[in-house]
């Protein structure tokens, strides 16, 4: 299978092979985004070395594991050593290194770096050591450092504030496809599938590429999820217990912060997670909630009112939302029940509710629907809080040129209708926040899967149309 998407990374990637000093890079992003995937297919011709570190592994298995590995790439000593720690496994490498001649470059992969780092095993020194006292003083050698626990990667490496600090040359965030490259993904494997179909996968699953090649050509969506979400055995009902657990120590305390956020669909402040969780507003939480985030997981919302602007805390993992409502305190006996689940109003209405986190992720793809990309915007949430004359619009764009896009998101089969009721909520919204900021132009902006039925209210409210397919720009 070819590359999919990944242009910025591959430009990096490049850039490095071409310049004429050993370089370092740090690559890191969640579980089953395709880190691995992307390095090995991209340098395939150019790896001359490759590890992963076990997880869980203890030091002395680490060690043995990455001396037998350096033996499989042909450097015959490395099978007779008796490396006793990370001091010897690098002057085995090194000595491997120096076996390899010629000014192309050589790629060194070490991935899941995280897991070589065991309690006092003094792995992350070494490989400073590594890095600065050897790699620096030859030309033609390129690291690469893959770990799936993010805020590990970030911590350690990126803010790194010993040997490894501002060493690292290129930094890069591996995010999930977005419904552009989901798209392009599903038709590399044979599946033609409509957009709305696809919208519909990405609101239970994300753009997570290992997800996406679970797919089977001529599968439906709704036999798709029967077959991995619904059955004893689906690979997605069995994920989400090691997603976490793999990531993080003392996991438990981020899937609770997680469980409470799938509860809370428009998200929640701080200090209600503290409310609501055993938590005090100190360090752990702060650990936990910094991890989510830097991983990928949750993310911070700006909400701003009439009278103050906070932020609120939303999960922004497709995959964990869908497992969570329809899965999570399920029991077995609800096993391959998705097709009454999928005919149902509650699937209706969870499907509304996740569009309007995929138009937020799709953010660059709506400015480009309006013709404002080149426009300073601001984007954040709003409302207003009152009994008699309260309002709440969930996506705000607040642009440089006096203009203010208030976002509507209706996910239906057919065009929308915009019924006289639902009027007069639109009516109500654009007049609250017209009175907290007068000074700009309103356009109601409507985002819906295939356009709205045009009658008067339609003639009256809307300023700008953005459909489903729009979505799917690169």
């Amino acid at each position: 299978m070819d590359i999919i998407g990944r242009e910025g990374e591959i430009e990096a990637f490049k850039n490095c092979l071409q310049l004429s000093e050993s370089k370092l890079i740090a690559v890191y992003g969640r579980r089953r985004v395709g880190k691995t995937f992307l390095i090995r297919k991209y340098f395939s011709q150019k790896i001359i070395f490759e590890v992963a570190g076990l997880y869980k592994g203890k030091m002395p298995t680490q060690v043995k594991h990455f001396t037998k590995t350096i033996a499989k790439y042909g450097y015959s000593p490395a099978a007779f050593s008796n490396a006793k720690d990370w001091i010897d496994v690098f002057e085995i490498l090194k000595s491997y290194l120096d076996t390899l001649k010629g000014k192309d470059k050589k790629v060194i992969f070490i991935d899941e770096l995280p897991w070589f780092d065991t309690p006092r095993s003094q792995f992350l020194t070494v490989f400073e050591n590594f890095w600065n006292q050897y790699c620096t003083k030859r030309e033609d050698l390129l690291v690469i450092i893959c770990g799936s626990a993010a805020s590990w990667m970030i911590k350690k490496i990126l803010k790194n504030k010993g040997g490894l600090h501002n060493r690292v040359y290129e930094k890069i965030q591996l995010k999930p496809f977005n419904l552009y490259e989901t798209e392009k993904f599903l038709k590399s494997k044979g599946i033609i599938w409509d957009k709305y179909m696809i919208a519909q996968l990405y609101s239970c699953i994300g753009g997570i590429p290992y997800y996406l090649d679970g797919i089977r050509k001529g599968e439906s969506l709704v036999q798709f999820i029967n077959r991995t979400f619904f059955t004893a055995n689906g690979f997605l009902r069995l994920e989400y217990n090691e997603l976490y657990s793999s990531l993080f120590d003392e996991s438990v305390n981020h899937q609770q912060v997680i469980e409470l956020l799938a509860k809370q669909q428009k998200g929640i402040s701080r200090e209600a997670i503290v409310a609501q969780t055993k938590f005090n507003s100190g360090g752990t939480l702060t650990k936990v909630l910094d991890e989510l985030e830097t991983s990928g997981f949750i993310s911070q919302i700006p909400v701003k009112s009439s009278s103050k602007s906070k932020y609120i805390y939303r999960l922004e993992d497709f995959y964990s939302l869908f497992y969570l409502h329809y899965l999570g305190s399920k029991s077995t006996s609800n096993l391959d029940n998705w097709n009454k689940i999928y005919a149902s109003p509650s699937w209706s209405a969870w499907s509304g509710l996740a569009f309007e986190r995929i138009c937020f992720y799709h953010a660059a793809q709506i400015k480009k629907a309006l013709n404002i990309t080149a426009i300073e915007t601001e984007i954040f949430s709003w409302n207003k809080n009152d009994p008699d004359r309260g309002a709440q619009i969930d996506m705000v764009i607040n642009r440089a040129d006096r203009v203010v896009n208030i976002i509507e998101m209706k996910f239906s089969k057919d065009e929308f209708l915009i019924s006289k009721d639902y009027a007069k909520v639109l009516r109500n919204k654009l007049a609250r926040y017209g009175e907290a900021d007068p000074k700009k132009v309103l356009f109601l902006t409507m985002v819906t899967s295939f356009g709205i039925i045009d009658n008067e209210y339609c003639k009256e409210l809307v300023q700008n149309q953005i459909e489903l397919k729009q979505l799917f720009a690169k």
